[in-house]
């Protein structure tokens, strides 16, 4: 079955561009031919960047700092007219000690790029969205639905941006519809340069989570919000 999506003359914001799931869903949303403001602290000419800034209108920022966000959303929407769809991509793992032995600023780091970033990118756009009855998307992660050994902080981080997407999806009910997906292992160099021994047939490829992203922002989905849809694959 083949399951093709029109986004045309809608404009979509995603943030964490620049990496590798945040990219895949830029390249889905261009494709389906949607207007791309996508958003990064790093370059998009960097080499730590994977995203192609030809599909994109790239809006460089930093999305824990507020003020950078304020003025990022002013500028797509006068620069687009509005925005109908969030993607809140942005985030970062780390891990590997138990919480005793966790220094504050991993911690800090964690719930600053993963849950400040989600938090001020809705809080933003959210006004946007309402006039265009869109949606957001965010990105927990399978991890966030219970603890584990070795990286709580980032389980709380995922956990707290779940029940983020619930509270908005509760305050914008016929509005704004609010989702997130949650990855296991993703497919990305990174993952595989820091895990090299594992079986990476078994991880989930960024384009198969993208289309999730194209799916929950379509009229595919219109009962479809405050969900937490798994994208970890059969296998996991």
């Amino acid at each position: 079955m083949s399951v093709s999506f029109d986004f045309s003359d809608r404009v979509v914001l995603v943030t964490g561009a620049c990496g590798a799931l945040g990219s895949a869903v830029c390249e889905a949303f261009a494709e389906a031919g949607a207007t791309v403001a996508a958003s990064d602290v790093v370059a998009v000419d960097s080499e730590d960047s994977l995203l192609d800034p030809d599909l994109v209108s790239f809006y460089r920022a930093d999305f824990t700092d507020e003020d950078a966000v304020r003025e990022t959303v002013e500028s797509v929407t006068s620069d687009h007219g509005g925005i109908d769809h969030l993607c809140a991509v942005a985030g970062t793992w780390r891990g590997g000690q138990p919480i005793e032995e966790t220094d504050l600023s991993e911690y800090e780091l964690l719930m600053n790029v993963n849950l400040k970033t989600a938090f001020l990118a809705a809080k933003h756009a959210l006004p946007r969205l309402q006039e265009r009855e869109g949606t957001l998307v965010a990105v927990s992660a399978k991890s966030a639905l219970e603890g584990g050994s070795g990286d709580g902080p980032y389980r709380v981080t995922k956990a707290g941006i779940r029940l983020l997407v619930e509270s908005i999806a509760e305050e914008n009910v016929g509005t704004v519809r609010a989702n997130c997906v949650m990855p296991s292992v993703i497919d990305t160099p990174m993952n595989r340069e820091m895990m090299p021994d594992a079986d990476h047939s078994e991880w989930v490829e960024p384009a198969e989570i993208a289309r999730t992203f194209l799916a929950l922002s379509s009229d595919a989905t219109p009962v479809t919000s405050g969900a937490a849809v798994p994208v970890y694959g059969e296998k996991r």
